[in-house]
């Protein structure tokens, strides 16, 4: 009954475990290499597929003008269908696989918490010990996923160079990381951005460092400082 009151976030709910499944699978490639491939595919898909619910969910009157655009690129849903329409045809790279596993996981396990909850109070105490373990990591993994999407920029690039990537990924890319870096619900992109930055800062102010290698993360830091969009 739970279930069938709230279809749209079952839906999600499904889909997401849909795509953690396929992302497991291509992260620990159990049938193959080649078939790898293509859960890699169907996971980028699955995300799409959940973020294009969650975007409806929050902006149910879609309007084709330039207001509804930017409302929708407000949204943390719309940034991540971006991501997948970035990577799914492009080459299997496991740092992306990353950010779409995670997210799906911690709105999978807040759900499934849910469900447990509709069921019984205290039904299958082991997995709801395992969820409640997650759920307390839930600021590292956000951490570390934003570290991905921020490293997934200079390796657009090389992807761009080694013939793996297309000319306008890295482009596409970067706006998605500017989206990203000016969200209003996860702020842990720029948090990230700021503690690199002190971590470089730091090594570099040091005697041991040589004067060129400060000179060129000077510049990088200024560079990528301009790049940052203003955020409100």
């Amino acid at each position: 009954q739970f279930l069938m009151a709230n279809k749209l976030d079952t839906a999600m709910w499904i889909s997401r475990l849909f795509t953690v499944y396929c992302s497991a699978l291509f992260v620990l490639p159990l049938l193959g290499l080649h078939e790898a491939a293509s859960f890699y595919q169907r996971a980028l898909l699955a995300n799409a597929f959940t973020s294009a619910l969650r975007l409806h969910q929050r902006l149910p009157h879609f309007q084709l003008s330039r207001a509804f655009l930017a409302q929708a690129l407000l949204e943390d849903s719309c940034h991540y269908l971006l991501y997948s329409l970035i990577f799914v045809n492009s080459y299997p790279v496991t740092m992306s696989i990353f950010p779409v596993l995670l997210f799906s996981l911690l709105h999978a396990a807040t759900y499934t918490m849910k469900v447990l909850d509709a069921r019984s109070s205290n039904s299958l105490p082991f997995l709801r010990n395992l969820l409640d373990k997650l759920n307390g990591n839930q600021q590292n993994i956000l951490k570390f996923i934003a570290c991905n999407e921020i490293f997934l920029m200079p390796a657009t690039v090389f992807m761009l160079f080694s013939g793996q990537g297309s000319l306008l990924q890295p482009f596409i890319y970067y706006r998605f990381l500017t989206l990203r870096y000016s969200s209003r619900r996860n702020p842990y992109c720029r948090t990230l951005f700021t503690e690199l930055r002190i971590v470089v800062e730091h090594l570099i102010m040091k005697p041991s460092c040589p004067v060129f290698v400060r000179r060129l993360c000077l510049s990088s830091i200024s560079f990528i400082s301009r790049l940052a969009p203003t955020v409100a």
